[in-house]
């Protein structure tokens, strides 16, 4: 190991990495980033198509951003926003979201980042449950196979098992429907409809079992993230939708992932006609140049918060870090260059190039059994044989594998282990060459990785 690495392989707790593996193989570390390109200590360059964690939408090495960063930093490099302050920034950047926003959306809560945004907005659904003295209605519904975080509430509403195993998650009063995965779960004799319907009932009964009197919410990504870039069948909202307001139950819509700009849309609510009582951003708002998350509440939530403060007095919730001047400076940037360089429309074109190419790549092979995603965001779901609909064994890790070759042929892709598939989300800036570029490695170490499985 390098000095680097072996103080790092002695000195931090890396997220989200297998430890045990982690003390054998250590870190790579990535130096500089340029574009779509990154470059490891090593001088070795990578495509990044994952946008870091989907969210380096304008790509690195961003001059504007850094600027914004820096004269933010001389003017107010920090002030907190509790008991009423503010700063211009974030009063700036809180009306150009409103106005970007779903319709009936009302105000931004600024946290740092996804979990953090979710959990507050939990916690309000809660709050205004108590001054609407329906204290019972205390339990959320999210979806297996859903990520919306890794605090205590986020990672109970996350539908992945392992976020829950041995860390005494979920929390009692978060519930999950079943996923809306209809290549792993549909019917053999059952279309996308018939699908959506059913998972529609599934959730009702599960309201109706529980009690819609202690039901307070149920959240969902307009595009499953983690969770393997699963899109909503047909009708599944719209479905989903009829049985929330059958059951006066808050719809929370998590945008970590889907907003500004990787569907096509500024918002995926806007692309699938979700209308949200609450909504969590972060990740592409800044483009990941600084920890920011932005979540809205709608008017009646507002008009809520206030009848609360009138009896318990202040709003008792906030971060250190909450409406930050710099972070609201760089998102100002950032949105600056997604509007000038038409990225939310460069992010529909190109995708769509992109799922084609990938389509017709593997049309024939007998291990890809789909591609999922719209816009620039997509996933190859691999299996053992595509005529039986057999997957591989869990201890084959063929996603895990094929990302290491990938690494090994200049291309960062997203493993997704417990699904046997690769997720893609690049940059918005992302031409169609860089597609070509792209899909080219990718092919090369699918099937070099597969010559030796199957």
């Amino acid at each position: 190991m390098s000095n680097l690495a072996q103080i790092d392989a002695d000195s931090i707790l890396h997220p989200a990495t297998n430890a045990d593996d982690f003390a054998r193989s250590g870190s790579k570390i990535i130096e500089s980033g340029k574009g779509i390109y990154l470059r490891d200590r090593s001088g070795k360059e990578l495509i990044d198509a994952v946008a870091g964690l989907w969210c380096v939408n304008v790509g690195y090495g961003r001059e504007e951003l850094a600027q914004a960063m820096g004269k933010a930093a001389l003017e107010l490099g920090y002030y907190h926003t509790f008991s009423g302050m503010s700063n211009a920034p974030q009063i700036q950047l809180a009306a150009r979201l409103l106005e970007k926003a779903p319709k009936g959306l009302s105000k931004v809560f600024f946290g740092s980042g996804g979990s953090d945004g979710n959990d507050s907005l939990l916690k309000i659904v809660w709050y205004i449950n108590n001054i609407r003295n329906k204290p019972r209605k205390k339990k959320i519904i999210s979806r297996w196979q859903s990520y919306h975080g890794t605090s205590v509430a986020t990672a109970s509403l996350t539908g992945l098992p392992s976020f829950h195993a041995d860390f005494d998650l979920p929390l009692s009063n978060i519930l999950h429907t079943e996923s809306p995965d209809f290549f792993r779960y549909g019917l053999a004799d059952e279309t996308e409809l018939q699908f959506s319907l059913r998972r529609a009932q599934q959730l009702e009964d599960l309201i109706l079992e529980q009690g819609p009197d202690t039901i307070a919410a149920f959240i969902a990504e307009p595009v499953m993230g983690a969770g393997g870039v699963v899109p909503p069948p047909e009708g599944y909202f719209e479905a989903i939708q009829k049985v929330l307001r059958r059951h006066d139950i808050l719809f929370i819509v998590d945008e970590v992932v889907c907003g500004y700009g990787r569907l096509g849309k500024w918002f995926g609510s806007e692309l699938y006609d979700l209308q949200p009582d609450m909504m969590t951003t972060a990740k592409a708002l800044t483009s990941g140049y600084f920890p920011y998350s932005a979540s809205f509440v709608s008017d009646e939530i507002w008009q809520l918060i206030k009848q609360a403060s009138a009896k318990y007095g202040n709003f008792a919730h906030g971060y250190t870090y909450a409406g930050h001047p710099i972070g609201a400076s760089v998102a100002m940037a950032n949105l600056d260059i997604i509007e000038k360089e038409n990225l939310v429309e460069n992010a529909s074109a190109v995708g769509k190039y992109f799922h084609q190419t990938l389509n017709q790549r593997f049309a024939n092979d007998s291990f890809v059994g789909e591609v999922r995603g719209i816009g620039m965001i997509a996933a190859v779901q691999f299996l053992k044989d595509k005529a039986d609909k057999l997957f591989f064994d869990k201890g084959t890790k063929i996603s895990a594998k094929i990302a290491a070759r990938c690494y090994q042929n200049g291309l960062i892709s997203r493993p997704l282990p417990s699904l046997d598939s690769m997720a893609f989300s690049p940059p918005l800036i992302c031409t169609t060459r860089d597609i070509d570029n792209i899909v080219d490695i990718f092919e090369t170490s699918v099937r070099a990785v597969m010559s030796e499985e199957l």
